[in-house]
C-alpha cells in the first residue's frame, strides 16, 4: 500500500511538472487581433525555434535544479514524518517522504515551470516584436 501511494505520487508530479512550460505571453495589440490565436502560436514556436537554432537555449540552471532537489527532499522528509508518526514509523516515513520528495524536486527541476535563459527570452521577445507582436511576460 506504501509502495502504491509513493509511486502514484511520483507519477502525478511527473504529469504536472512536464504539463509546465513558460511561454510568452502577447499583448491584444492590432497585430495578434489580425492573425488570431492560433497563428500567434505557431509564430511564438518558430521565435522559440530561431531562438534555440541560434544557441540561446531555453534550459534552467544545474543550480536551480539542485536547489529544486533538495526542498523536495526536505519538504518530503517533513510530510512523510507526520504521516508514519500518524501510522507508528516516522523514521520510516521520513526516509520514504525524503526519496519522493527528492525525486519530485529533481523531476520539477527538470521538467518543471522556471524562468527562461535571459539571453532565450531577449531573444524570443525580439523576434516576435519583429513580427509586429508586443510581449508582456512570460507565464
Amino acid at each position: 500500500m506504501r509502495h502504491d501511494a509513493l509511486a502514484l505520487g511520483l507519477v502525478l508530479s511527473l504529469a504536472f511538472a512536464a504539463a509546465c512550460t513558460k511561454r510568452p505571453v502577447l499583448y491584444p495589440n492590432e497585430r495578434l487581433a489580425q492573425v488570431g490565436e492560433a497563428t500567434a502560436k505557431a509564430d511564438i514556436d518558430h521565435c522559440v525555434e530561431l531562438a534555440e537554432a541560434g544557441g540561446a537555449e531555453s534550459s534552467s540552471s544545474g543550480s536551480e535544479t539542485a536547489g529544486r532537489t533538495v526542498g523536495g527532499a526536505a519538504l518530503g522528509a517533513a510530510t512523510g514524518a507526520a504521516i508514519g508518526a500518524v501510522v507508528g514509523s516516522a523514521g520510516r516515513g521520513a526516509a520514504m517522504g525524503a526519496a519522493g520528495g527528492g525525486v519530485s524536486g529533481l523531476l520539477a527541476g527538470v521538467f518543471g515551470p522556471h524562468d527562461p535563459d535571459p539571453v532565450h527570452r531577449n531573444y524570443v521577445e525580439r523576434c516576435l516584436k519583429d513580427l509586429g507582436y508586443e510581449p508582456i511576460g512570460w507565464k
